[in-house]
Formats: structure tokens, C-alpha cells, sequence
């Protein structure tokens, strides 16, 4: 009895090993063949929030203690530009340029304008009355700008900051993350992460969703064609299908590693690049079927919290402590 007792249990530890060598692709990603991300860098240790260019040489970099980096060699290198601001710290959390015309947004509340690719920066004023703190600015064009606060008013400007005209009647409450499309479209993620809500352009008011499993939501955005993604609580991946308001299945590139995710961006309609906690940086070649990991960055000691392409060949990583990392087409190839 012993002996068919032992057979078993090493048919039955046979069959665990089996399956775990069957899964470890999941538990542990393959590693990405080349990195295609060079770390800059940067003179200061201070939190990074956002970056934009004004043509493909010349760039912006923002963050927290009122950080301001500006580059003229498409981000090689940086340097500190110091504005006065009353002795104020700010958090600056968006840059954006349209050509020449750029903004920065911050809180507390404060907004920067520039029309010279920030040779010189106004402090525009912002109404005692305006619901929430700015939080995403995104520069459309001469004098042109729209504007949204940490509690989702949405606000468009045609003349430089001097007026401005409400989008929507209500704000949607305190966001974790906000994030507009091409087209005008917003998602934003409800701080709890409890459920989300979209807007579109002749739309009174946000809509308002659940969130899609048990899991918090953690961020979400649009991907290049339009559709949403989202990243939630426990390493989850999930894509919008056609119809918007409908999800395709969960995805967890990484059992083992991969609870932090923070950030996504498409660099092609096909390859994607996820970012998060601990130096984690993952990458989809196929829209999201499968997944690899950039192990050569794992070593950077800080949380990726953004990744944005300004181009196909012009990409950054950006984290805590100055954590900065920049996207090298000829090292991808």
C-alpha cells in the first residue's frame, strides 16, 4: 500500500512540475531581445510628470518643486529653467506645445503661457471659482487651449487664457487620472478607482461606467485607433472592443511581477509599452497578445509612472527621483 501510495504522489509532483514549466511564460516574461531605452541622466531628483516638444529638437520636462527642464537636443540632455513664481513650490503636472505656443499646468492652482517655445513665460489667471486644481492642459493652436481640473471641468480657451467656456455642467468628482484622445475625447479614473467616466466633444456631461472586475482601476486612455485600455489593481491589462462600453478578457502579462502597472502608451497601432513600480517596463509587439519584458532597465531604482511617444522614434520613460528614460530608434532596430 505504501509503494502505490509513493507511485502516485510522484505521478502527482511529476504533473505540478509539468504544469509549472508549462505557465512560467506567464509567471516569468521572455526577455525583450534588444533595450531600446537609453536612462538620462537629469540635474535634478525631483518626481517627473510630463514632457512635450516644440519641434523635434527642442523639448520641455516638468514635475514637482516647480521643475522646469527644457532640451534643444531632442532630450539627450536637460537643463534647469527657473521662473519666478512669488516663492511658491508647484507641482507641475502638464506641458503641452502646438508649434511655438505652449503651456504648463500646475497646483496649486497655476497656469503658464508661452508664444515663444518658452523663451518667456506669463502666469495667466485662473478664477478663485474654478472647481478643482488644473490638471491636464493640452495646447490646440494659436491662443487655443483646453483645460481640465482634478475634479473633471473641462474648460476651452480661444484667446489665450483671458475667457474661457465650460464644457461640460458638472464636474465628474476627485480623478486618479485623466487622459484626452486625438479627437477630443476624455476617460478619466474615479480616485478610488471605483469606476470611470468618458466624455466626448457636444456632450452636456460625463458618462459614467463600473469598472469592469472586482479589481480597482489604476489609469486608462485611448490607444492610437481610438479604443480604450485600461490598467488595473494586481497587474491587469484590458482593451475596449469595437463597441466602447464593452471590454475584451483580462490580461496579466506577469503573475509573478507585474501587480504594479502604472502607465501605458502605443508607439505603433501595434506595439505597446506598459510601465510601473520598481523599474518594470513591459512591452506587446502584437497589440497585447503576448508580452516582454525589458529586463536591462530593471536596475534603474525607481517607480516608471508615465510613458509617452511624441513620435514613433521619439519616446520617454518618466519616474520618481529623476528617473528619465529615452526612446533610441537605432538601438530598437
Amino acid at each position: 500500500m505504501n509503494a502505490i501510495f509513493k507511485f502516485f504522489k510522484q505521478i502527482g509532483l511529476l504533473l505540478v512540475v509539468g504544469l509549472l514549466c508549462s505557465s512560467c511564460t506567464k509567471v516569468f516574461l521572455p526577455t525583450l531581445e534588444s533595450n531600446p531605452w537609453q536612462v538620462v541622466p537629469l540635474p535634478t531628483a525631483v518626481t517627473l510628470s510630463d514632457v512635450a516638444f516644440v519641434n523635434a529638437d527642442h523639448g520641455w520636462l516638468v514635475g514637482k518643486d516647480s521643475t522646469l527642464l527644457e532640451t534643444f537636443d531632442s532630450g539627450k540632455t536637460w537643463q534647469p529653467r527657473t521662473l519666478d513664481l512669488d516663492q511658491q513650490s508647484y507641482t507641475f503636472n502638464s506641458v503641452s506645445f502646438s508649434g511655438e505656443e505652449g503651456w504648463v499646468a500646475g497646483q496649486p492652482s497655476i497656469l503658464l503661457h508661452t508664444t515663444d517655445g518658452g523663451k518667456s513665460w506669463s502666469n495667466v489667471p485662473l478664477s478663485d471659482k474654478l472647481p478643482g486644481s488644473p490638471r491636464l492642459i493640452t495646447a490646440l493652436g494659436t491662443k487655443a487651449a483646453e483645460l481640465t481640473t482634478d475634479i473633471g471641468a473641462i474648460y476651452r480657451t480661444q484667446d489665450a487664457g483671458r475667457t474661457w467656456q465650460a464644457l461640460v455642467q458638472q464636474a465628474v468628482g476627485v480623478v486618479r487620472n485623466i487622459t484626452r484622445s486625438s479627437d477630443g475625447k476624455y476617460v478619466a479614473v474615479s480616485s478610488r478607482g471605483n469606476f470611470y467616466s468618458t466624455w466626448q466633444p457636444g456632450q452636456d456631461a460625463w458618462e459614467q461606467f463600473n469598472r469592469t472586475s472586482s479589481r480597482r482601476l489604476q489609469s486608462m486612455g485611448y490607444s492610437i485607433d481610438g479604443g480604450l485600455w485600461l490598467l488595473a489593481r494586481g497587474g491587469i491589462v484590458q482593451f475596449s472592443t469595437d463597441d466602447l462600453s464593452e471590454w475584451g478578457e483580462p490580461i496579466t502579462p506577469e503573475f509573478a511581477t507585474s501587480w504594479g502597472l502604472l502607465d501605458l502608451a502605443y508607439r505603433t497601432p501595434t506595439e505597446v509599452w506598459v510601465a510601473g513600480g520598481s523599474g518594470n517596463l513591459l512591452c506587446s509587439l502584437d497589440g497585447g497578445k503576448t508580452w516582454l519584458k525589458d529586463k536591462a532597465v530593471e536596475n534603474v531604482p525607481a517607480n516608471f509612472y508615465k510613458v509617452v511617444f511624441i513620435t514613433p522614434e521619439q519616446g520617454f520613460v518618466l519616474g520618481q527621483d529623476g528617473a528619465l528614460l529615452r526612446y533610441e530608434p537605432a538601438k530598437a532596430a
